[in-house]
């Protein structure tokens, strides 16, 4: 098996949204005295969500990524797939929190969830079909 080096460099940088988008839920827990829960707080609640997403969905992209390019995917392939889903969970957060019904939400947020959960779904495929 192959250190999946591509993976490694892209898993960093998406560690270093991870962290970013931590300390900006806390300084919103801090901006409206809130420790556990939203505290009734519409942009708190999005931040709060907009991490959780990014928690829910990039470590199984990640993973399916690096089994892919440790079991010795196409470079270019896996390249792809990573800009994909680092360029959709950057893209994420300024959909969520577009106002509703807004083109910003539509263009932002609905396109950032497709291009991640395609990313899961490609990668998924290629290892079934190892």
């Amino acid at each position: 098996m192959v250190f999946p080096a591509l993976t490694a460099f892209y898993g960093a940088l998406l560690g270093i949204v991870f962290v970013a988008l931590s300390l900006w839920v806390t300084v919103g827990r801090a901006k409206y005295r809130v420790h556990h829960g939203d505290g009734g707080q519409t942009l708190l609640r999005r931040q709060i969500r907009i991490h959780a997403n990014f928690a829910e969905y990039v470590p199984l992209a990640l993973l399916l990524i690096g089994l892919n390019e440790a079991g010795g995917a196409d470079g270019g392939v896996v390249r792809t797939l990573l800009v994909a889903l680092l360029a959709a969970r950057v893209a994420h957060p300024f959909g969520m929190l577009a106002p509703e019904g807004s083109l910003r939400q539509y263009g932002l947020r609905a396109p950032a969830m497709l291009v991640t959960w395609t990313v899961i779904l490609i990668t998924a495929i290629m290892l079934l079909a190892r």
